[in-house]
């Protein structure tokens, strides 16, 4: 009895151990998404243009997903969602992005990502908690600069556009073949239990406090944007 006592009591212990990892981690991970979206609102220049970021209906940011592999390229990454509502913006979901592509890569190299999604069929395939870029939804690497050139076609069809952040500087990154699916990990530690990307990023979940600071640099992004449009709009 004794024995079996013990035997459970360890085990608790290691949950709760685990438990505390993994806030940790999410904490770690939510204070990097925060720090990509600030950093790219100080530089527009090297960022994603104002009406892009503005025609957004989710953001989600994988802060150094890592890219590399020899032969065999591979992709793998855990970042933060979240979307539009009537309300505002929703409480993070969180997504893990893997996956590969053939192609002669080496070494390994860490980019912050940043993915929007553009329009209802873009936030349809992340509510499936599950889908693949360019297979079941579609992707392109989305414009850099100050403005969005006119020769670009992002606002047609395109259900996600793509960025990719190293050393500063914004870039499109193609994702074919990536699959992003719902962290279930993460999900458990911040909200107690296995909640669905429906009812987090339909704005049916209040905000954790551990994602204040990521919430609030969403919000400043996304008014920054519009601000810096409507400054223009009347020159």
């Amino acid at each position: 009895m004794k024995r079996v006592t013990v035997f459970v009591l360890v085990l608790f212990a290691g949950a709760l151990s685990w438990a505390g990892e993994q806030k940790k981690d999410v904490s770690e991970r939510l204070q990097m998404a925060s720090d990509v979206l600030s950093q790219m609102s100080a530089a527009p220049d090297k960022g994603i243009p104002q009406e892009v970021l503005d025609s957004a209906k989710c953001i989600a940011v994988v802060p150094h997903l890592v890219k590399g592999g020899f032969i065999f390229g591979a992709k793998h990454g855990r970042g933060v969602a979240t979307c539009r509502t009537t309300e505002g913006w929703s409480a993070p979901a969180f997504i893990s992005v893997g996956g590969g592509s053939a192609g002669l890569q080496v070494g390994v190299e860490g980019v912050d990502l940043i993915m929007l999604i553009m329009n209802d069929k873009g936030i349809q395939q992340l509510l499936s908690s599950k889908f693949q870029i360019s297979g079941e939804g579609s992707a392109a690497a989305g414009p850099v600069g100050r403005h969005a050139s006119a020769g670009t076609d992002w606002k047609m069809d395109t259900q996600m556009l793509t960025y990719s952040r190293s050393k500063g500087a914004f870039a499109g990154l193609t994702l074919e073949g990536a699959v992003v699916q719902q962290d279930s990990d993460s999900t458990i530690s911040v909200y107690g239990r296995d909640v669905t990307f429906q009812s987090v990023l339909k704005g049916k979940v209040p905000t954790p406090e551990i994602a204040n600071a990521f919430m609030k640099a969403v919000a400043v992004a996304a008014h920054k944007a519009r601000d810096e449009e409507a400054r223009e709009d009347k020159k």
